[in-house]
């Protein structure tokens, strides 16, 4: 039984909810491990022709979860290779949901932080309130893991304005305006439109719903699509033995995310 995530099937469409509120849905390995199980079993069903992915209580997601530190293991000759890995398989998850044989739709509110924009980049169409809080990752923890999701979407331009700060937040409304998401709509009426179009969606034969995803999603990978997220995973592993990283790290592992996030922005 799921303990992160909440499913329920209603007609044809699988309502999939991020279910670890007083995290924030921040995302863990059996989160994010428990998310693809449940799309993969909604793609299985020939009843089902379309997932939703949402988030419950204050945010969709506010990212990874940093509480116990990145787990880098950098007196370890070997701990590199170990890290990146562990990048590799985090992506590849994420590509399931690209790969998947099903529309994905992503609705998107409250806080939506670094890892929690990858997953709803890469989903197929992604909705988001106009007042969310759209955001980089909040520590210098890594480089190129998340802002590759962004590079694609939005272009190299928008994506280095952005990055190149350390905790780079914009709103829901102007990630739809740069290309990061679909569309905003006003908060209030976001359960409702999202609702609305996952049921055209569904109204249509899953069959052809597969076919016409693979099309796009070809269309994206012979530009090199998931050749250009793994050199994320790469740049990444690397940067997380960067001298700065590992001071961050040691510094959540012993004193914690809050304290760690106050001496970083009192910097300078």
């Amino acid at each position: 039984m799921a303990e992160t995530i909440a499913m329920e099937r209603v007609g044809r469409v699988a309502r999939i909810t991020l279910n670890r509120p007083e995290k924030l849905n921040a995302i863990s390995r059996q989160l994010q491990r428990e998310l693809i199980e449940a799309l993969e079993e909604a793609e299985r069903d020939d009843g089902v022709h379309a997932a939703l992915v949402s988030g419950a209580g204050r945010a969709f997601s506010a990212g990874y979860d940093l509480a116990g530190g990145s787990g880098v293991a950098a007196e370890q000759a070997s701990a590199i290779s170990r890290d990146r890995d562990g990048l590799e398989a985090l992506l590849r998850n994420w590509l399931k949901i690209w790969d998947l044989r099903l529309p994905v739709i992503a609705k998107v509110h409250g806080h939506c932080l670094a890892g929690g924009t990858q997953l709803a980049t890469i989903c197929d169409v992604t909705f988001v309130a106009d007042d969310a809080r759209v955001g980089a990752p909040q520590l210098p923890l890594g480089a190129g893991f998340v802002a590759s999701f962004w590079a694609w979407q939005v272009g190299a331009k928008r994506a280095k304005e952005f990055f190149f700060p350390v905790g780079s937040m914009i709103s829901g409304a102007e990630a739809a305006e740069i290309g990061l998401f679909n569309r905003a709509v006003p908060a209030d009426q976001l359960d409702q439109y999202v609702n609305d179009y996952v049921e055209s969606v569904a109204k249509t034969p899953k069959e052809i719903l597969v076919l016409q995803k693979k099309a796009i999603n070809r269309t994206q990978e012979v530009q090199g699509f998931r050749e250009a997220l793994m050199g994320g995973v790469e740049i990444d592993a690397i940067a997380h033995f960067t001298d700065p990283v590992l001071d961050m790290n040691r510094s959540l592992k012993e004193r914690g995310l809050r304290a760690t996030l106050d001496d970083f922005h009192r910097q300078g």
